[in-house]
């Protein structure tokens, strides 16, 4: 069986020490805020798994769609012996280019759960016994170097997760990114696109009542990793529409007068009646602000695909 390794360029206790600071310095902030990769520990990614499934959340299915049709383009356009994944999870999606890819020498999955890498790894190597997998356990949003893997080399960022970034930390990814490249490598890009308010809002904020479980996961997780007394009852789930930003805001209302109090961080934290706190933004994007966003970043938009629908779509770019 081909070799599998293992990096970690986070210090174990990064999390943590990350998680901290968030808290302290999103809380102590005005207006409060949290970043949405605090929702995903165990039930929280177990959560957006059963959100990728209902019937009001689209992009998931219509980046698949893309991936399932696409991918041989994708590959020949690429011609990449070796995958980087940015945020790969479980890499379920990435079959769909692992098995176009016919000279794929290398996959490097990167994420900053090691459980995750390792589950997927063993995965994809019981069906793929040939591949070389080098799972790096690292921030990606706070720059990357990559092993030396053959090139081409595509390197993956899926989900529309980019639009979990606002504009100017775009930039600083895209940027990191173009850092890595080099002549024939490129990058494939998963965003969601502008669309009708109703379909938009919907996606997160539906009728089960999943989303709203999963936003108010991140109370959850500080309660238990900071010891915090907060209750998630206490507060409603809110998504909306920000027109003139193009993307989703999702946020926690405090129902009534609340007092969060986080003895680890010697902080207590007020929240008045119906003041909100901003959880995650999701922007949505057109394939112009796209191309502009790629073309600050020193790269160029080569090849574009949507879903049928034109909900979702996947580009191409490369290094100018």
């Amino acid at each position: 069986m081909s070799p599998f390794l293992l990096t970690r360029t986070l210090p174990e206790d990064a999390t943590d020490a990350a998680l901290r600071s968030d808290v302290l310095h999103g809380l102590t902030r005005t207006p409060k805020e949290l970043p949405p990769k605090w929702f995903y520990d165990t039930r929280g990614s177990e959560l957006f798994e059963e959100i990728t499934r209902l019937p009001e959340y689209y992009p998931t299915r219509a980046e698949r769609e893309i991936l399932a049709a696409r991918a041989p383009e994708i590959a020949a356009a690429s011609g990449a012996r070796t995958l980087v994944e940015l945020g790969s999870g479980s890499s379920e999606k990435t079959r769909y280019l692992l098995d176009a890819l016919p000279e794929l020498h290398s996959y490097v999955p990167v994420d900053v759960s090691e459980s995750a890498l390792v589950g997927a790894a063993e995965a994809l190597l019981a069906e793929r016994p040939t591949l070389h997998v080098h799972a790096l356990i690292a921030d990606f949003t706070r720059g990357l170097a990559l092993p030396g893997t053959p090139g081409p080399r595509l390197v993956a960022f899926l989900g529309g997760t980019i639009g979990n970034l606002l504009p100017a930390e775009r930039g600083v990814f895209l940027r990191s990114v173009r850092s890595l490249l080099s002549p024939g490598d490129s990058l494939l890009l998963g965003t969601d696109l502008v669309k009708d308010e109703d379909v938009l809002v919907r996606a997160y904020d539906d009728a089960a009542g999943v989303t709203a479980e999963f936003n108010k996961n991140v109370l959850a997780v500080i309660a238990r990793e900071l010891d915090a007394d907060v209750d998630p009852a206490d507060f409603d789930h809110v998504a909306r529409w920000d027109r003139g930003n193009e993307w989703i805001e999702m946020r926690l209302r405090a129902r009534h007068a609340v007092t969060v109090k986080i003895p680890e961080l010697d902080l207590v934290v007020p929240f008045e009646a119906g003041e909100e706190m901003r959880t995650e933004v999701s922007a949505k994007f057109r394939q112009e602000g796209v191309r502009k966003e790629l073309a600050d970043a020193d790269m160029e938009l080569t090849r574009w695909w949507t879903d049928e629908a034109g909900r979702f779509a996947l580009s191409l770019a490369g290094p100018r």
